[in-house]
């Protein structure tokens, strides 16, 4: 039996965070956190910080999509982080913190645009989401000491 794998992309603040929530999702086979959306290929983390690569932290999610679905982590995307706050989260600011989900196909994009509609319509924040949703563009892995943080380190989490 062939095994599908799909990719999805998510900047939702720092990165450690979301790269431990998708971590726990059955279905989920691998994560990894980096770069993508800016203009600077090879960014490190001290110049994606300045803000003027234009790239977002963001965590690559590869996983087996017969055993979970793309909407089911669009879902745990919408709980972890708040899509009102422009480019933060929490104390952290910049645009590299913003909220932003790296759709890889028509169907991850449409998806994605629905999700978005109805958070926005569910009365669940008083203002407006401002998640883009954009196509995915080269993922650029960080730096080693940047993945899976907090397994490394014996927990923790970003402050919200």
């Amino acid at each position: 039996m062939i095994m599908t794998i799909e990719k999805a992309a998510f900047g939702a603040g720092c990165f450690w965070g979301v790269e431990a929530a998708f971590r726990q999702v059955r279905g989920v086979l691998s994560t990894q956190v980096g770069y993508m959306g800016g203009g600077v290929p090879h960014p490190t983390y001290e110049k994606v910080c300045t803000g003027a690569t234009g790239h977002a932290e963001a965590v690559e999610v590869t996983f087996n999509p017969t055993e979970v679905t793309y909407e089911t982590l669009l879902d745990l995307f919408w709980r972890i982080h708040d899509p009102t706050q422009l480019n933060r989260q929490g104390p952290d600011t910049g645009t590299n913190y913003r909220s932003v989900i790296f759709y890889h196909t028509p169907q991850q994009k449409a998806a994605a645009e629905a999700s978005r509609d109805r958070i926005n319509q569910s009365g669940r924040y008083r203002k407006p989401v401002v998640t883009e949703i954009v196509p995915a563009s080269t993922f650029w892995r960080a730096e080693e000491y940047h993945q899976q943080y907090f397994e490394k380190r014996g927990g923790g989490r970003c402050q919200l």
